[in-house]
């Protein structure tokens, strides 16, 4: 049954259908699979108390990219995306700290929309920035531990504060967004916009808005705030909450968004979906699954373990999508240490875009572009991350490995 109820997950998650049905296939998947006794009281409510925060954070983030919207933060960013010499690495750049301050589904679901248009006025294919949304929505995501669902949740296994996250990750994620890079560059060469032939559109650049400086600053004083109160055990859903309160009263008495807008951004029915999702993955990692995927797991740390450690993680998000694949994996390699679990993360987050299903953002990214109009290629999207996403898990580890026993 409890096999049965994470199948169902996955189905409305690939089908995305509205909020009450995603989150009445949740609560009845969750029933279904609480009903088998496997996980009992105590365990269910270990369960919450580390899901919830999570949850939380989520819904409050998600908040704070929807009032960044709406005080056009991003419609300036796609002023500039349409009139600079080089499109597509403004637009990695712009991808890369969406995700890392706003979380991965702001980059696909408010930036993406945004590089389409962009694309569309300075006429060019875009198709390359498209990519860079999705790619960097998933590969992005290792530098910070609130850029990723699959980074919030593995956090409580990991001794080391937000700041030990990013000082550890932040070389592997520089080489694995450089990878990225020269991929879609080389894959889109004959598709994207040459440098030179854009030079006459940039002699006629129109005005541009100033970028809005509140969203700006809350954005900023938040992610110092992550880092600033993380030594003290403050989580940082609650910091994230006090910035989306803090950008929704701004809202308010500015007229950018109604107290309606602000309840719908923050996706309610999504978070009890992903809270769902979890005591059904909570369920089965007791049950046989758990005792299987504990079987794959090495038994040290070496290099090859992290490379088995992040091939597995890569395997199991794509089977099973990353949020799952995180909440089974995470809690059988805490004991091999932060380098295992980190290393763990790397195959979870650059390999689940190697399917629509291995990430949630996947299919929120095809989803916004059939919204904009345009048809996601699958042969772009797939064969791009079959050259990628090995290439950036395979890099990205040893880069991880080396400088851990370096600064350690």
């Amino acid at each position: 049954m409890p096999l049965v109820a994470l199948i169902a997950l996955l189905v409305v998650a690939y089908v995305h259908p509205r909020g009450r049905t995603e989150a009445l296939v949740g609560i009845v998947a969750a029933g279904a699979a609480l009903a088998t006794g496997t996980l009992h009281w105590a365990g269910v409510r270990a369960e919450l108390k580390h899901l919830l925060p999570v949850v939380i954070f989520l819904a409050a983030i998600l908040v704070v990219a929807e009032c960044c919207r709406a005080e056009g933060l991003f419609a300036a960013v796609g002023q500039r995306l349409a009139q600079v010499r080089w499109p597509l690495a403004l637009t990695f750049a712009v991808a890369a700290l969406t995700t890392i301050a706003l979380s991965l589904d702001a980059t696909v679901v408010l930036l993406t929309p945004v590089v389409v248009a962009a694309a569309a006025a300075a006429r060019w294919s875009g198709r390359a920035g498209q990519l860079a949304c999705v790619r960097l929505a998933n590969s992005g995501s290792l530098l910070l531990p609130v850029s990723n669902l699959t980074n919030l949740l593995a956090l409580p296994f990991l001794a080391i504060s937000f700041g030990r996250f990013a000082v550890l990750m932040a070389p592997a994620w520089l080489v694995v967004v450089l990878i990225e890079y020269v991929v879609i560059r080389v894959w889109c060469r004959d598709r994207d916009v040459d440098p030179e032939s854009g030079l006459d559109k940039l002699d006629h650049r129109g005005e541009l808005d100033p970028l809005p400086l509140v969203p700006l600053a809350v954005v900023v004083l938040m992610l110092a705030a992550f880092a600033a109160t993380s030594p003290l055990g403050v989580n940082p859903a609650w910091v994230a909450v006090v910035a989306a309160v803090a950008l929704g009263v701004h809202g308010l008495v500015h007229r950018t968004e109604t107290p309606v807008e602000l309840v719908q951004s923050a996706h309610l029915s999504f978070g009890l979906f992903v809270l769902c999702l979890g005591l059904v993955v909570a369920v089965l990692s007791r049950a046989w699954l758990g005792d299987l995927v504990g079987h794959l797991v090495p038994s040290n740390d070496g290099l090859v373990a992290l490379l088995l450690l992040a091939a597995l993680g890569a395997v199991l998000a794509n089977a099973v999508n990353n949020l799952p694949a995180t909440l089974l994996l995470v809690p059988l390699v805490a004991p091999l240490g932060t380098t295992a679990v980190l290393a763990t993360l790397i195959g979870i987050n650059v390999g689940s875009s190697l399917t629509w299903t291995g990430s949630l953002a996947n299919l929120l990214w095809r989803r916004t572009l059939v919204r904009a109009g345009v048809r996601p290629s699958s042969r772009d999207f797939h064969l791009v991350a079959l050259i990628a996403s090995p290439l950036g898990i395979l890099a990205g580890v040893c880069v991880l490995a080396g400088w851990s026993a370096l600064i350690t």
